[in-house]
């Protein structure tokens, strides 16, 4: 019998490679901005930017009115402080913290004004982190309900804290810092005081809860607070917190029954997000290594866990 070459030895399957993932909390944003009535020619004074980028942020800015009798263009401050809020996004020193994004961009704008402003950043873990001077509002609706509300800062009724290109202004040391924990689903509404002054948090949460995308709900929001604002019959929040301290009508005008009472017209600016989650894949790890693999989903389940417990330039 002839010899013959053995068979060669039998190879091991391939195993099976799997892919790990993990879960991240990402932003979906919308904004609309109305211009006061008498400042629709020249854009308004408020101004904002939004980055859906690494998790999403977005900031607003209002621009003081007052300099204009100083013959200063209050939108200048506002709109270059957004623009570098947006160029220092990035930066390394930032470090996804709106307070020191707030220091960096103040510090690089050169014109004269002023401003409210707030900036918010939502971190891939769900936590949104948040630096506000004066009295632009966020609120945070979940399953139908405010859950969440920053405090407006101010000198004195009407009189907000503003960072400044003058020294005696505020800086980012004096702005209101928070974060809260968000779960998949919740909503953030945020604005200049030209929505919260016209609007009121029941009608903020049956327009969110009708309307079928972010920018829709952005849309509507600011629509209605322009309705309000110029309707001289509407008892808005901010007539009724006129009067809560002390300002009314004239004597006489109470004699004829009058009272303080109506919208308040300015520009108006609203950004409507949607936190999410999206599934972010990792290096792939060959399917034996089940130890690897069981860590990673556990990392991944604490995420939801930990949530569950609790660019454009204008």
């Amino acid at each position: 019998m002839s010899a013959s070459t053995p068979p060669p030895p039998p190879q091991p399957l391939p195993l099976p490679r799997a892919t790990v993932a993990r879960l991240e909390a990402v932003l979906s944003i919308g904004a609309h901005l109305i211009p006061h009535p008498r400042k629709a020619a020249s854009g308004g004074e408020d101004a904002f930017f939004a980055n859906s980028d690494a998790g999403g942020v977005f900031a607003i800015a209002d621009g003081v009115s007052g300099w204009a009798e100083k013959n200063v263009n209050p939108a200048l401050f506002s709109r270059e402080l957004m623009r570098n809020s947006s160029n220092f996004l990035n930066d390394e020193a930032v470090s996804h913290d709106p307070q020191i994004l707030l220091m960096k961009a103040h510090a690089a704008t050169s014109s004269i004004g002023s401003a409210t402003v707030i900036i918010a950043m939502l971190e891939k873990t769900g936590t949104l982190k948040i630096a506000s001077v004066g009295d632009c509002g966020l609120k945070v609706i979940r399953k139908g309900q405010v859950m969440f509300s920053i405090s407006p800062q101010e000198h004195y009724f009407d009189c907000p804290y503003q960072i400044s290109s003058e020294a005696e202004g505020q800086t980012y040391k004096d702005a209101l810092v928070c974060s809260v924990n968000l779960m998949e689903g919740d909503i953030i509404v945020s604005g200049s005081d030209g929505l919260f002054d016209n609007i009121f948090d029941q009608e903020i949460v049956s327009i969110i809860s009708e309307s079928p995308s972010v920018d829709e709900a952005a849309k509507a929001l600011a629509e209605l607070a322009r309705k309000h604002s110029v309707d001289v019959r509407f008892d808005s929040p901010y007539s009724m917190e006129a009067r809560s301290r002390g300002f009314d009508v004239p004597w006489w005008k109470k004699l004829l029954g009058g009272k303080l009472i109506g919208g308040k017209m300015d520009d108006i600016t609203v950004v409507v997000a949607q936190v999410k989650t999206v599934v972010v894949p990792e290096d792939e790890v060959q399917g034996g290594d089940t130890e690897e693999q069981k860590g990673n989903e556990q990392g991944a389940a604490a995420v939801v866990a930990y949530k569950m417990n609790d660019e454009e330039v204008a």
